[in-house]
């Protein structure tokens, strides 16, 4: 299992140019190899290998009076290039094919200075790790040592290290580390919930959680009009114009640090609690284009959906994603009754057929939990009402489950629980 882990970098004043300089040459090389695959492609339909490329772009390249500099950094960098721009291609070709699943990807684009985001790649041959006063310095071929905020330890010794500059104008270094499959499976529990994603609240649990939505953007929103406008004020092209972009950037990193670790904490704290976690799969894109636009974005829910299917699988845990047109909000968790499609500004209902109370939400996150328990043990409970009751023995009584009952119990238990 391959983990990433990133720290924040501090060069000073000549390893700032340093890595300007290189961010300039792996930019420079990448778009050299792209023209000139472009090109060959369309004289002849040829294509131009990866060594052939290196050869070119590279080896060859030093020697001319107008790729000379390339001399003047560590030559791992500009060769990850090359290999990134192969990988760009291997994707966009199983893309077409259909061999790779998800969004289609497209031909790899040309690289811009005007880029806001900026990266270089190096492998073990290339970097360092030095033993220092206070922890590891972080050395790079032809940069040297870089001043590493460590706010963890590394579990293993990395494979490599991306440098990044962010539109805000800071570093991170992002170590690759293979660790075993097993390494980091937790302790199993007795515990299962469902989960229910909404706006008012971020995240609805079945045993009656509610986790508050932050609304990141929504409060800094002031701040970042604030800035926006004194951007719109400078002239283009000017030194105030670019510091004025920065302090922008700055203020978007802020909610996006912010937001990510909220993302972070919450959906750790909810694998480990949980041995099996069933969401509802949500049309995100599809919602992002809604009237709720800002809000959706803001909140993210695709890559917490992300983040929850990655953990779970790293610490061993079941991760079951329910269909999207599962209609677990018309559904009563007790008896199985329809009620039909609610408004959203109904957030509680009352069954017309057993007479129980539901929070809107709470039912929703109740009906994902047992879809996701049948969808998991495949027993064909069809005729269980969201696998919480069976309604052939229910004699009209109430036999909703208690918080603790939720956890793949079998129909029997209910069962008997009703008689």
């Amino acid at each position: 299992m391959k983990l990433r882990y990133n720290y924040r970098l501090y060069p000073d004043a000549p390893q700032q140019a340093s890595l300007a300089r290189l961010f300039g040459c792996v930019r420079a090389v990448w778009n050299d190899a792209l023209a000139r695959r472009k090109a060959g492609w369309k004289a002849d339909r040829a294509w131009i290998s990866g060594p052939r490329l290196q050869q070119m772009c590279i080896t060859a390249a030093k020697r001319t009076p107008e790729r000379d500099w390339l001399g003047q950094v560590s030559p791992v960098p500009l060769q990850q290039s090359l290999r990134d721009l192969d990988v760009a291609y291997q994707n966009f070709f199983a893309s077409v094919s259909g061999k790779r699943k998800g969004p289609k990807m497209g031909l790899p684009v040309f690289k811009s200075r005007r880029d806001l985001r900026q990266s270089a790649r190096f492998t073990t041959t290339a970097f360092r790790l030095r033993p220092g006063g206070a922890g590891d310095a972080l050395y790079l071929a032809k940069i040297g040592e870089i001043e590493v905020r460590w706010s963890r330890e590394l579990p293993a010794a990395p494979s490599s290290v991306t440098v990044v500059k962010d539109a805000a104008g800071r570093y991170f270094a992002s170590f690759v580390v293979d660790v075993p499959d097993d390494s980091q499976t937790l302790a199993q529990v007795d515990v299962e919930t469902g989960i229910d994603l909404g706006l008012t609240h971020y995240a609805v649990t079945s045993d009656g959680e509610k986790i508050a939505n932050p609304k990141w953007l929504h409060r800094r929103e002031r701040k970042l009009k604030k800035v926006q406008r004194a951007l719109a004020r400078k002239r283009k092209g000017s030194a105030n114009r670019a510091k004025a972009r920065i302090k922008l950037a700055r203020q978007h990193a802020k909610v996006g640090d912010a937001r990510r670790d909220f993302l972070h904490q919450t959906s750790t704290t909810i694998v480990r609690e949980n041995q099996a976690v069933a969401v509802e799969g949500l049309a995100v894109r599809g919602l992002a284009r809604g009237r709720l636009a800002k809000s959706v974005n803001d909140a993210s829910w695709g890559t917490f959906l992300r983040l929850l299917e990655g953990k779970a699988a790293r610490y061993g845990r079941t991760f079951i994603a329910i269909d999207r047109w599962y209609p677990s909000s018309q559904l009563c968790p007790c008896c199985g009754h329809k009620i039909g499609k609610l408004g959203l500004d109904v957030r509680a209902w009352d069954c017309p057929s057993c007479g129980e109370h539901h929070d809107r939400d709470i039912a929703a996150a109740l009906n994902i939990l047992a879809e996701g328990i049948r969808l998991k043990t495949q027993d064909g409970l069809n005729d269980v009402a969201a696998g919480l009751a069976d309604t052939r023995n229910d004699c009209e009584e109430q036999v909703r489950p208690g918080k603790a009952i939720p956890t793949l119990a079998p129909p029997e238990t209910f069962t008997a629980q009703a008689a």
